[in-house]
């Protein structure tokens, strides 16, 4: 399955500086650190890819190679010593504790100073700091025909969730009432606790139960929303779809996930694409390979046909003698690389058609050809059979 390009998963563009590769790592690793997700393992998995795509960018050496050659480049090593991953499906070699460590570093190791520890627990500032509540992202899947996948295509798509109460405004309140601090949490929207790992004492932060992050407390709730801010509702969403997109990967289209309570961040919507089977092609990788029946006399004559592509149809060229399973290529025929140039090419299996029914004519032809000399098959050595299972490729 294919990687997902390290500057997509950060959202960032190629020739952009170290300060900003960092600031868009900070972002993503505070959105779906394990501690704001617990026990969602979606989150888990973009907070480690985020973590993985940082360690490469942030290093001149690593990048220099991934612009190069792309994943390839990396090598088994070229990340720090990790794999890759691809769609989400998990990862070799690059575990959490990896991930947990590169936040580490990229926080300053957690000691004093501020920065993303600061931002991510509320700790900076000189005082509380309330935590802004935050919808549930949503997944959903798209189903791509193998010509929308080669062409890139945009789909529009109909997405149920919460949208933002507009009888109160999302704040959740009633016309004329208002809120009160949470005593339980103090205004913060979060409780927090310690506890031993083997990465040394850790600060546990969740979500306080009173406020449901709030950190305030209603006193009389808005009846259409009953408190909450938001209702159940839909979205026209538009995703642009880059060519040579493979099943399991996906797009994160940013704010289109449940609207948060009282009036927070929305959450992201989650596009995991699927390919549907061809009718005539299989996909391996961004090839594509097809079967083309062919007639005896062009496989003994050779001849041009034309051959189904994605998109239409090409000449190709049969040479004359060509075996059953014999393989042609189409370079350039297949399918795009995704976020580089160049396609994969088109593998053409030949399948020597034999006729079922001949008239009387036919039969006293094919029995001349008989006699002739061409027409007697090599004897059955093992070095033919060497040949023909190189042939159909077994």
């Amino acid at each position: 399955m294919s990687k997902r390009d390290y500057y997509e998963i950060l959202g960032v563009e190629r020739c952009s500086d170290e300060d900003t590769i960092k600031s868009a790592y900070r972002k993503k690793a505070m959105q779906y650190h394990p501690d704001r997700n617990p026990g969602d393992q979606l989150a888990e998995d973009k907070f480690k890819e985020a973590a993985e795509a940082y360690e490469v960018l942030k290093d001149q050496q690593k990048r220099q190679a991934y612009d190069q050659y792309g994943h390839a480049g990396l090598g088994q090593s070229g990340a720090g010593g990790f794999g890759g991953f691809g769609g989400g499906q998990g990862f070799e070699g690059f575990d959490l504790s990896d991930a947990l460590r590169a936040f580490m570093r990229a926080s300053g190791g957690g000691s004093g100073g501020g920065g993303i520890f600061e931002e991510m627990f509320g700790m900076g500032g000189g005082g509380s700091r309330q935590r802004r509540n935050r919808g549930e992202d949503l997944r959903i899947r798209v189903k791509l025909t193998l010509e929308e996948i080669a062409e890139g295509v945009e789909k529009k798509v109909k997405v149920n969730r919460f949208v933002g109460c507009n009888t109160c405004g999302s704040s959740g309140v009633a016309a004329g009432s208002s809120k009160t601090t949470c005593p339980q949490c103090k205004g913060h929207g979060q409780v927090r606790t310690l506890s031993r790992t083997f990465l040394g004492t850790v600060q546990q932060v969740s979500t306080c139960n009173s406020c449901r992050g709030t950190g305030e407390i209603i006193a009389d709730a808005c009846k259409t929303c009953r408190g909450e801010g938001r209702v159940k509702g839909s979205s026209e969403v538009s995703i642009n779809i880059p060519a040579g997109v493979a099943s399991g990967n996906y797009m994160t289209i940013d704010g289109m996930g449940n609207a948060a309570p009282n009036g927070g961040e929305s959450g992201d919507l989650i596009a995991v694409f699927e390919e549907i089977e061809h009718e005539h092609f299989e996909r391996h990788g961004d090839h594509i390979i097809c079967d083309l029946p062919i007639s005896f006399t062009v496989a003994a004559l050779g001849g041009s046909v034309n051959v189904p592509i994605l998109g239409g149809t090409a000449n190709l060229k049969i040479p004359a003698g060509s075996q059953p399973g014999k393989t042609l290529k189409m370079r350039g025929k297949g399918i795009p690389h995704l976020h580089r140039n160049g396609h994969g090419d088109q593998l053409v299996r030949l399948v020597v058609w034999v006729p079922t029914k001949l008239s009387s004519t036919d039969k006293k032809l094919l029995e001349q050809l008989e006699q002739s000399e061409s027409f007697i098959p090599p004897k059955a050595t093992k070095s033919f059979f060497d040949k023909l299972r190189d042939s159909l490729g077994v």
